[in-house]
């Protein structure tokens, strides 16, 4: 079992030595669902451009260059460099830089709406999470969202069976990553925690948050799309769309999404996180 603190270095060795995630959205077709849906409940979350958005965790910048395309003033920030680099150089317009979501140099109130839609899932102790929210909350102007994204917790076993990936070598891991959330980077994957929806809630009211409304990102029929290489010009595609927006909050249904996307508005009930 990974040790969960000073994790930090095996995140940014994952990211900078072993997977590329400049593309990671365009590679596959559950990838392509994921951006679809994604972007698709920001349009919907997201105060109207031009914004303050914080982009925490925004990794070489595939959200942050679509919100700033649409008007958006965007402030990215993420713990790998060469994340940092590639959005730089990619996106001229938005400013990005280093940083860990749990504590960053920025004032009170700083941004319209902030995005955690990674963070979460590399931080595998609660109280680390919870820091996170608190941070996104106190960097939110007074009714602006906090949008945090997790993977959800039935996501690596479904996925990998999917592939035909699930052999006796990782079986005992993953049956083990499903009991406790906690990811063995020995499955391919980094150090990360698999949420379920109600310990998203659980967390976002600790840091001192609304409970959140949650969605179901991708639906209950992404592992076919993989499994068929099903792109999107094609009809099943677009079902699995219809299929995730018609279940997007059906408390029954949420855990069959690979992610899961949650939103709260600073200062609408509970109590707002001090400055720090």
């Amino acid at each position: 079992m990974p040790q969960h603190r000073g994790a930090e270095p095996d995140i940014r060795r994952y990211y900078t030595e072993v997977f590329a995630e400049a593309d990671r959205l365009d590679r596959t077709p559950q990838g392509q669902l994921e951006a679809y849906r994604t972007r698709d409940l920001l349009t919907r979350l997201l105060p109207a451009p031009p914004a303050d958005v914080l982009d925490v965790g925004g990794g070489p910048g595939a959200y942050a260059g679509w919100l700033a395309a649409a008007g958006h003033r965007v402030h990215l920030v993420d713990l790998v460099p060469a994340h940092v680099a590639a959005a730089r150089a990619a996106y001229p317009g938005i400013d990005a830089t280093v940083g860990d979501a749990r504590k960053l140099p920025l004032p009170d109130d700083a941004a319209d709406a902030t995005l955690l839609l990674g963070p979460l899932y590399h931080l595998p102790d609660r109280a680390d999470r919870v820091a996170a929210l608190r941070e996104a909350a106190r960097l939110t102007r007074p009714g602006g969202p906090v949008v945090a994204a997790v993977i959800s917790r039935n996501a690596a076993l479904m996925d990998l069976t999917a592939q035909g990936r699930v052999d006796e070598r990782n079986r005992h891991l993953l049956r083990e990553e499903y009991a406790t959330g906690v990811n063995d980077p020995r499955t391919g994957f980094t150090t990360a925690y698999f949420h379920r929806p109600e310990q998203l809630v659980d967390e976002f009211v600790a840091a001192g948050l609304p409970a959140p409304a949650v969605y179901g990102v991708e639906g209950p029929l992404w592992p076919l799309l993989n499994a068929l290489d099903t792109g999107p010009a094609e009809q099943l595609f677009a079902d699995a769309v219809v299929c995730a927006e018609t279940f997007e909050r059906d408390p029954a249904v949420l855990g069959a999404s690979a992610h899961l996307l949650a939103v709260a508005r600073t200062g609408a009930g509970g109590s707002r996180p001090a400055g720090g």
